[in-house]
Parts: structure tokens; C-alpha cells; sequence
């Protein structure tokens, strides 16, 4: 799956270590972080890849709620290049789009828009008010531990939005995002390996005729 390791740091997304530093030892560390994200990433996808059979819905056990993501069929993986909204409505293709952003250290923009999701869906003021808290240190303050790339601007304003949070205070933050995954990461996931494979319909063989 060469063509799906992409390991640099794109411009839309944050820099892997701000403690790694420069010189030899930094560089160091940030190739031992890197080995270490693209066994990560191959170690997903093999997940999926085995845990997957024939296409249709994810199961779930009474003893345990973690999901088998099941294999979509070529046709259904054929959807996830017609629009980024298919790709995000399909649990496997979320799921491996996921660890696709995980290899290019840009997970931070895709678990930002699905926590905005979520917010959105919230409907209890108090609830309201601790989930934006919550988005607000993680991923939008200076040095939040999953920081998204976004503007002075917008960052300011979020500050003053959530002081009174509403449904909206993330609406603008959440578009630029969306937006950056759409026009950059997105691309790049449907020219990878592993979803070009899924796309591949199995060869039927036939054994030759006995003469």
C-alpha cells in the first residue's frame, strides 16, 4: 500500500511534534514517530481487511459494543468517489478514511468535524456549554493537544461564541475544515492503494475444459 503511506505534513494540517525540535536528535524523533504511524496505519487497514466479509451492516454484540466494520462491495466503495458525503454517511469509509488521516497526521480534522457533529445534536443548554468548553481546548486554544489549522479570526470569535453557546459556534470552523479535507486529504484517499483495491470486483476464474 506505498501509494496510500503519504508521510509528509501537508499545509492544512499540524506539525506532527512542536517538541521534537531541530537538528540530529529531532530529526531522529521524528522519523521513529513516523515509522511508528505507518505500522499504525497498515495495522488498521489489516483490521478492516480481516474483520470484513460481504457487504451490508456493521454488527455489534450484546457482550460488546465495539463494531465489525463489513467489507463494502465494490459498488459501494464506487460511491465514496462521486461525493465526500458518501464517504463520511459509510461507517467502513469513515473508518478507514480515519486512519488515512492518522498516516498523514491530520486526524485532528476529521475528529473536529465529528465532534461538531455531534454538537450540533446537542439539545440541553448545560450539556451545550460543557461540550463547546471541551472542542474549545481541544482542538481550537493556542497549543490545544489537537489543534486545527484555522485562522486568528475565527479562533477569536469561537472564544466569544462559546461564552453563550449555541448550536452555531463552530459552524465557520467547521466548513474551513470540512473544506480542507474535501480538497486535499479526500483526493489523495481515493488515488490510495487500499481504496483502489476495495473498488476491484473479484476475478472470477474457471478451470480450462478437460479435452
Amino acid at each position: 500500500m506505498q501509494s496510500a503511506m503519504f508521510l509528509a505534513v501537508q499545509h492544512d494540517c499540524v506539525p506532527m511534534d512542536k517538541s521534537a525540535g531541530s537538528g540530529p536528535k529531532g530529526e531522529e524523533k521524528r522519523e521513529k514517530m513516523k515509522r511508528t504511524l505507518l505500522k499504525d496505519w497498515k495495522t488498521r487497514l489489516s483490521y478492516f481487511l480481516q474483520n470484513s466479509s460481504t457487504a451490508g451492516k456493521p454488527k455489534a454484540t450484546k457482550k460488546s459494543k465495539q463494531q465489525t466494520f463489513i467489507k463494502p462491495s465494490p459498488e459501494e466503495a464506487l460511491l465514496w468517489s462521486e461525493a465526500f458525503d458518501e464517504l463520511l454517511a459509510s461507517k467502513y469509509g469513515l473508518a478507514a478514511f480515519r486512519a488515512f488521516l492518522k498516516s498523514e497526521f491530520c486526524e485532528e480534522n476529521i475528529e473536529f468535524w465529528l465532534a461538531c457533529e455531534d454538537f450540533k445534536k446537542t439539545k440541553s443548554p448545560q450539556k451545550l456549554s460543557s461540550k463547546a468548553r471541551k472542542i474549545y481546548t481541544d482542538f481550537i486554544e493556542k497549543e490545544a493537544p489537537k489543534e486545527i489549522n484555522i485562522d486568528f479570526q475565527t479562533k477569536t470569535l469561537i472564544a466569544q461564541n462559546i461564552q453563550e453557546a449555541t448550536s452555531g459556534c463552530f459552524t465557520t470552523a467547521q466548513k474551513r475544515v470540512y473544506s480542507l479535507m474535501e480538497n486535499n486529504s479526500y483526493p489523495r484517499f481515493l488515488e490510495s492503494e487500499f481504496y483502489q483495491d476495495l473498488c476491484k470486483k473479484p476475478q472470477i476464474t474457471t478451470e480450462p475444459h478437460a479435452t
